[in-house]
């Protein structure tokens, strides 16, 4: 078994104590009528679920969606409405770009990640009850995606392969035309804002065993227009309590962190 691939667990699955209710959509279809496969409504059981008909767009307003704390010196201002942002392959960064408008009461939903758990987004900050989940959107991804653009204010999107041309720009004339933002687990050719891993460390490695329990990231964000100046962060990613913020004062590993790359 590969860090690599103990990584992406860690960035997709939280275990904790919970149980969750996964509910099919009943009121959200594509432009033919039918429900996009796989589309379904999470919520706790111990919370309220919206009640059939009830799903609608929050009252966030501005030309922006707010991001955490952490992120701001990232993304001064928030994720511009309209934009796509390319956060790299998947990492729980891809979720805490979500997290802020979630937290604010926007509609997020994730497409192309059948191994998120709830757990996981709910811990970064997601709103399970205003948060769809699409597993495996199929060969129809770009319709599916432009449908929960239709009534989401930001999807996070992990795409089978590197998309063409013509889908980016299907795509971003519906997030021009709704106000929405596109997160990207990957490459998107002129995406206005990038963020990247540079590096990271763990704690709780140690020769032969050891148990992870938090990660410090280096993140370097760069992008277009107002996003063109490069910026550099040290964050917890997640840090040893799981949350996620800054990590100042980083910029040499300590004595129980090992770097990975």
């Amino acid at each position: 078994m590969t860090l690599t691939y103990i990584e992406f667990i860690f960035d997709s699955v939280k275990v904790k104590a919970g149980i969750t209710q996964v509910t099919q959509l009943s009121n959200r279809k594509n432009d033919d009528g039918a429900l996009p496969a796989g589309a379904f409504r999470v919520s706790t059981l111990t919370g309220a679920a919206p009640p059939a008909g009830a799903f609608g767009l929050s009252t966030l307003t501005g030309a922006a969606l707010p991001v955490l704390p952490a992120l701001g010196e990232l993304l001064p201002g928030g994720l511009a409405r309209g934009s796509v942002v390319a956060a790299g392959r998947w990492s729980l960064l891809c979720l805490a770009l979500a997290a802020g408008a979630s937290v604010a009461g926007a509609w997020c939903a994730v497409a192309g990640v059948p191994q998120l758990g709830v757990s996981a987004a709910a811990g970064v900050g997601l709103d399970p009850a205003r948060l769809l989940l699409v597993a495996d959107p199929g060969a129809a991804w770009p319709q599916v995606v432009a449908s929960l653009l239709d009534g989401c204010e930001l999807v996070l999107l992990r795409p089978p392969d590197r998309a063409p041309a013509t889908v980016r720009r299907r795509l971003e004339a519906v997030l021009r035309r709704c106000g929405g933002v596109l997160v990207v687990a990957g490459d998107w050719d002129g995406a206005q804002a990038r963020l990247l891993f540079t590096r990271q460390e763990w704690a709780g490695i140690e020769p032969g065993h050891g148990r992870l329990r938090a990660r410090r990231v280096l993140v370097v964000a760069d992008g277009r227009g107002a996003a063109a100046r490069t910026r550099t962060r040290w964050l917890w990613l997640p840090g040893p309590d799981g949350s996620v913020g800054p990590a100042d004062q980083v910029a040499a590993a300590g004595p129980d962190m090992r770097e990975t790359g």
